[in-house]
């Protein structure tokens, strides 16, 4: 376990992030329900942690109350942070590395960060994907985020407790695998780790072409797979310029 002073130190840092993104956000309600959902907290646990009404937090999330002021923001990360301990730091602990994380271009082509929530359609339609397998649309949830990985690298030289960094702040993302031949590998290497992402894309295959174990995995795993062959510099080019 890592020791009480050093836990602090992740938790200020953490902090200071989450409640930068949040008061820095032209819509810090979505920002305040990323950051919950990160942390597993359910609205009616939040509230009853703070002393209110869930439906003041549903209020601030929806934008429907006025944008929360640095004392009320403060209060809500240092609750999230707290709920988490008292779980066991399982969210602390995963972040632990991220607060000082370095990528290995080699294996990491680009990560990044999204303020405002993005849909599996419009994700598709960014960069020219089609859906392998999808659940059912009453499950499915929007990314803050992606991940493009060298899904061969990544396999062979990145050591498997350093996979998390590829989740950048948040698990709500997409990982973009490239320079793969079948799907299979870079399936079976989430089937085995805890950390799931949103949606999963195969990068550079035909749907045709993709394994039918990897579509079995997507299913075990109820995660959206999708395929594309947009070349990477355009594709890279048109996430980034996306809005928000």
């Amino acid at each position: 376990m890592i020791g009480d002073k050093h836990e602090a130190d992740i938790k200020n840092r953490l902090a200071e992030k989450m409640a930068g993104e949040i008061t820095l956000s032209d819509k810090p309600g979505e920002i305040m329900k990323k950051w919950r959902v990160n942390f597993d907290v359910a609205q009616s646990d939040l509230s009853t942690y703070l002393e209110v009404s869930p439906s003041v937090i549903s209020d601030y999330e929806s934008g429907r109350r006025k944008s929360p002021g640095t004392v009320i923001v403060t209060k809500i990360v240092k609750a999230l942070l707290e709920i988490d301990k008292q779980r066991g730091s399982k969210k602390i602990h995963a972040y632990e590395s991220m607060v000082s994380v370095s990528y290995d271009p080699n294996i990491i082509y680009d990560i990044h960060e999204y303020t405002t929530p993005m849909s599996l359609d419009e994700l598709s339609s960014i960069i020219d994907a089609e859906f392998i397998h999808r659940p059912g649309l009453e499950t499915e949830k929007q990314i803050y985020g992606y991940t493009i990985i060298d899904s061969l690298k990544a396999i062979l030289e990145m050591p498997f407790h350093e996979f998390q960094k590829l989740y950048g702040w948040s698990t709500e993302r997409a990982l973009i695998f490239t320079g793969i031949s079948t799907g299979r590998s870079p399936m079976v290497a989430i089937r085995v780790t805890n950390l799931k992402p949103r949606v999963i894309v195969l990068h550079g295959l035909d749907g045709t072409n993709v394994d039918p174990i990897a579509k079995k995995i997507a299913e075990a795993e109820n995660i959206p797979l999708m395929s594309t062959n947009m070349p990477m510099e355009p594709m890279i080019k048109a996430l980034q310029e996306r809005q928000g």
